[in-house]
């Protein structure tokens, strides 16, 4: 059978030495297009680079450059001090896992750097900032499935930080954030106690109101704490104990609001204590 006639219409097939020049024509083009600016950046160019890039708000490129540097000054006070810019960046981006975790690997390599008193701040910062969102929606969520998670480890960072570093210059800050959580955990096994008494989940609300009492002592929850007991006691008729739970409460808080007004509804959000 022969082969059938070229047609003027008939795509011609292009040479393979045409071929062979458009794909390094792409190449040279792609290579071009993916050159990486930062080449012959000194060490400082390319920190003072990443920190403008983060003040300016492109945070996704200060957290590339900050990663370059730790590759380019490795070994070097630079190159920690990239890796703790980089976790800020990742903190200011919202990324907060990923800054926990460049933290986290920050205090694991590096245990006796200079710099570990502000790692230990950061961390807590994080989880800090994280822990105020998740109780800024707190009216809109069943309290009894809330998670405590970044409010503890908060508070466990700050801990470290203080007593691993009493005179640093962010432990005042993180003295006060340490009172805060503990008033804010507190309060919130008082809501959830507060959410099943008004769901008529007495011995519930006395579980939980029992374990704001016996976990976070001295705190300005214990008040209602004492208050839903002995209204949870009164419900279930356990004279008695109600009877206990009033005296302690009068004892403690004689002037308190609650024997007379009962549940404040107007006393307005209570984690905008910072």
């Amino acid at each position: 059978m022969k082969n059938p006639p070229l047609s003027a219409d008939r795509p011609r097939t292009p040479p393979l030495c045409a071929v062979v020049l458009s794909a390094m024509l792409l190449v040279g083009c792609a290579s071009q297009a993916e050159k990486d600016v930062t080449a012959n950046w000194s060490p400082n160019k390319l920190y003072a680079e990443a920190i403008d890039e983060r003040n300016a708000g492109n945070y996704d490129r200060a957290i590339q450059w900050f990663e370059k540097l730790e590759g380019r000054a490795a070994g070097t006070p630079l190159a920690q001090q990239a890796q703790l810019e980089k976790a800020y960046t990742h903190y200011k981006n919202g990324e907060q896992p990923q800054a926990i975790a460049t933290l986290e690997r920050f205090i694991k390599l590096h245990p006796a750097s200079p710099a570990l008193d502000y790692a230990l701040y950061l961390k807590g910062l994080v989880n800090f900032n994280d822990n105020l969102g998740l109780f800024g929606f707190i009216s809109q969520q069943d309290l009894s499935e809330r998670d405590q998670k970044a409010a503890k480890d908060s508070f466990e960072a700050f801990k470290e930080l203080v007593e691993r570093f009493p005179d640093s210059r962010y432990a005042p800050d993180a003295r006060q954030r340490m009172v805060y959580i503990v008033n804010s955990l507190a309060q919130y096994e008082v809501h959830v106690a507060r959410y099943y008494y008004r769901r008529g989940a007495f011995v519930a609300a006395i579980n939980r109101a029992q374990t704001a009492l016996k976990d976070y002592q001295n705190v300005p929850a214990n008040e209602e704490a004492l208050y839903i007991l002995m209204k949870s006691y009164e419900a279930l008729d356990m004279q008695d104990q109600a009877r206990d739970a009033r005296r302690v409460l009068e004892t403690n808080f004689p002037s308190s609001a609650f024997l007379t007004q009962g549940f404040r509804r107007d006393s307005g959000p209570w984690w905008k204590l910072w």
